[in-house]
């Protein structure tokens, strides 16, 4: 591009052309929030993506939700894991799951499990089967007692951290990636409507470069909705000071 043409482009631009890229970042911005809420809406289908990552969170209760020997419970672990995972699905803070999920494991140290879920958390059996002993009886417990029990909520508490944290960044990433793909259907028909007229042909459009750059306006609206609105008002006030200092 020699000087002429690009002093002209950059008059263009000034002259009312950055005005198509606004439109663009909002259009784009409007269809990745739309297919975002198309993916939310999906929810009320058995979970939607929210049943993503809370595999996370079963694999590492494992070993605590699934201990042997002791007195059988009619709340076992099944019906832990329904809980918990009722919780997930349905949005509640992290920080109230973990406390349900950790207080949910408690109970087992009251069940005979004591000495397994030690072995689980890696702290001594002696000591928290003493200690869920005297916690079942009503007894004071010693000072060593109360250490181990902070040994082993701190093991837990790292274990359940890693698990929902995990949990939820692969819950994020899903939901992310669906709205793509959401948004990039949407673009490809949209583009099809204005472009092709919604003509029978669509093996012509389907090779055109309207399709690929309806394509591009998909995979690039979901990332761009968060941001859009930041970027086209820093657009509109580069623009606006340039042409002050051009007056």
């Amino acid at each position: 591009m020699d000087t002429a043409t690009a002093a002209t482009a950059a008059t263009d631009l000034l002259n009312g052309q950055l005005g198509n890229i606004v439109n663009f970042l909002s259009a784009a911005a409007g269809l990745g929030t739309a297919a975002m809420g198309v993916v939310d809406a999906s929810k009320v289908f058995w979970g939607g993506p929210s049943n993503f990552g809370f595999g996370y969170v079963r694999d590492a209760l494992g070993p605590y939700l699934r201990p042997q020997g002791g007195e059988p419970a009619a709340f076992g672990p099944a019906e832990v894991l329904r809980t918990l995972k009722s919780n997930w699905l349905n949005g509640v803070a992290k920080a109230d799951q973990k406390a349900k999920a950790k207080s949910l494991i408690h109970l087992e140290l009251t069940r005979g499990h004591a000495a397994v879920l030690a072995a689980a958390a890696g702290v001594d059996a002696a000591t928290l089967e003493s200690l869920a002993r005297k916690t079942a009886a009503g007894k004071e417990a010693s000072a060593h007692e109360i250490n181990v029990l902070g040994q082993f909520d701190a093991v837990l508490s790292a274990v359940l951290d890693a698990a929902y944290e995990r949990a939820d960044q692969k819950y994020r990433n899903a939901s992310k990636l669906l709205a793509m793909l959401v948004a990039t259907v949407f673009a490809a028909l949209g583009g099809w409507l204005v472009f092709a007229g919604g003509a029978a042909d669509a093996g012509a459009y389907l090779g055109s470069r309207s399709f690929w750059l309806s394509v591009l306006v998909g995979l690039s609206a979901t990332p761009l909705a968060p941001m859009a609105k930041d970027l086209a008002t820093a657009l509109q006030s580069a623009v606006s000071a340039v042409r002050a200092v051009r007056r």
